[in-house]
């Protein structure tokens, strides 16, 4: 299956040892900007999540609706099966949607549920 699916990431998919344990691959990627939106901070009590990350606080986007606030971070090529396994990687603090990134491209983003 081709990787034709879009994921903005701005946290923990962007590490080496994430990608492999939870796609089996190391992604391609490339930066870009989500724009109307802001990085809180959550505490994550995933104990999978927090061993894999190594972090026990990840950040999370909320939107603002201000063009001025932005996120920077990368777009990750994901096929299906992939957003499937980010979604388990994912804890409940966080819902999949679709953005528009600064670039002008669709994409997949976990945003503050």
């Amino acid at each position: 299956m081709a990787a034709d699916q879009l994921l903005f990431s701005y946290g923990t998919l962007q590490h080496p040892e994430v990608q492999l344990d939870t796609f089996g691959r190391l992604l391609v990627s490339e930066d870009d900007v989500l724009p109307g939106y802001t990085v809180d901070y959550a505490e994550i009590e995933d104990t999978r999540v927090v061993d894999l990350s190594g972090l026990s606080v990840h950040p999370v986007v909320r939107e603002t609706g201000n063009a001025l606030d932005k996120v920077v971070g990368r777009v990750l090529w994901v096929t299906e099966e992939e957003l499937d396994a980010s979604d388990e990687y994912e804890v409940a603090l966080y819902r999949r949607v679709p953005v528009v990134l600064a670039s002008g491209r669709g994409a997949w983003a976990y945003v503050s549920a």
